[in-house]
């Protein structure tokens, strides 16, 4: 019996261990519903929160556009405070961008954006980052 509680303690003290180990989470969103830009926000805040020795970054492409349009986004004021975290980065792809004719000037402060969001993202996987799509 002691064998046993002894190795439900080492299992339970590995698994505290793991959840407190840095990782690195790259978020993909592409669709335009405002409940998933809502829902990705959410999850994005509530793990960097939780992870504050973690990086996270949301890449935004295709749909997902308005999520950081300064004007009309649902999740703007999440995005605008989880934005300023150390271990946070949100961007938003420079061809979407222009396929809906959006400048920098026209987003969220603190977004930034790269050349090609899918490319981002495989990059970021090539890298050992976890990746969650956000869609619904």
């Amino acid at each position: 019996m002691k064998k046993l509680i002894v190795l439900f303690m080492l299992m339970v003290s590995g698994i505290m261990l793991a959840q407190t180990e840095p990782i690195k989470v790259v978020f993909d969103v592409t669709s335009s519903n405002p409940d998933v830009h809502r829902s990705a926000a959410k999850h994005l805040r509530l793990m960097a929160e939780a992870y504050p020795q973690s990086e996270f970054e949301l890449v935004i492409y295709s749909g997902a556009y308005k999520m950081v349009d300064r004007k009309s986004s649902v999740a703007g004021e999440t995005l605008s405070d989880i934005v300023k975290r150390d271990n946070v980065a949100i961007v938003i792809c420079e061809q979407t961008m222009k396929r809906h004719k959006m400048t920098m000037d026209g987003l969220i402060p603190g977004v930034g954006s790269v050349p090609d969001g899918i490319y981002e993202i495989i990059m970021k996987q090539k890298e050992g980052w976890g990746y969650i799509k956000e869609a619904q």
